[in-house]
């Protein structure tokens, strides 16, 4: 899956009820009504979208340790546009085409504008060499999701069923069925396996369960 393959279509819809886009056990993104979505297509099928509107990310990111939890989930309102690749079936039926009103209500003064912003973001994720192939998403069900974050880069979210990676300015986690590994600025923490790694201000510490 090669991000040179997709392009944007060239209609704008909104989002007609309050949606999931992720569910899973340890994340969940939401999107509000009337949110605006542009389709991203590879070969005249829909692949993803781009949307902007009002939504929330919460993740699970805390890592349990023998000697305590470690670490802080995180809670963001989403409110600016944003990308998600991966499987478009759930999300297809409950979107109708978008009015100048929906545009205005985003702060958009006509479609070309939201094009432009989609088109750029696209190529933000596309031009960065994040991932060449993403196989979490070729007929597996998984999802990739790209946030802007205040640094002007992309913060990513990649998840397939209870699988979990997150990539942002100050945090790496990455959740999986047998091991959880948190990494920030002062702490790196690999847990699984009944025992615990912990790197905290250059000190190291194993905890077994």
């Amino acid at each position: 899956m090669i991000l040179q393959n997709y392009r944007l279509d060239s209609t704008i819809l909104k989002v007609t009820e309050a949606l999931k886009l992720l569910q899973s056990e340890k994340g969940i993104i939401e999107i509000d009504k009337d949110a605006l979505a542009i389709p991203i297509k590879r070969d005249n099928q829909r692949e993803g979208y781009v949307f902007h509107g009002h939504g929330k990310l919460l993740l699970d990111t805390i890592v349990e340790t023998r000697e305590g939890a470690i670490g802080e989930s995180v809670e963001k309102e989403v409110n600016e546009p944003f990308l998600m690749l991966g499987d478009t079936k759930d999300v297809e039926g409950h979107l109708s085409e978008a009015n100048k009103e929906n545009l205005t209500a985003m702060g958009y003064e006509n479609e070309q504008a939201f094009m432009d912003k989609a088109k750029d973001l696209l190529e933000q994720f596309g031009n960065k060499g994040r991932v060449s192939h993403f196989h979490c998403c070729d007929n597996m069900h998984g999802f990739i999701f790209a946030f802007p974050n205040e640094a002007g880069k992309l913060d990513l979210l990649i998840a397939k069923g209870s699988n979990l990676v997150y990539k942002a300015l100050n945090k790496v986690f990455v959740s999986n069925e047998n091991r959880v590994v948190l990494k920030t600025p002062n702490e790196t923490i690999v847990s699984g396996e009944r025992k615990s790694i912990v790197i905290k201000n250059g000190h190291f510490m194993k905890h077994c369960r």
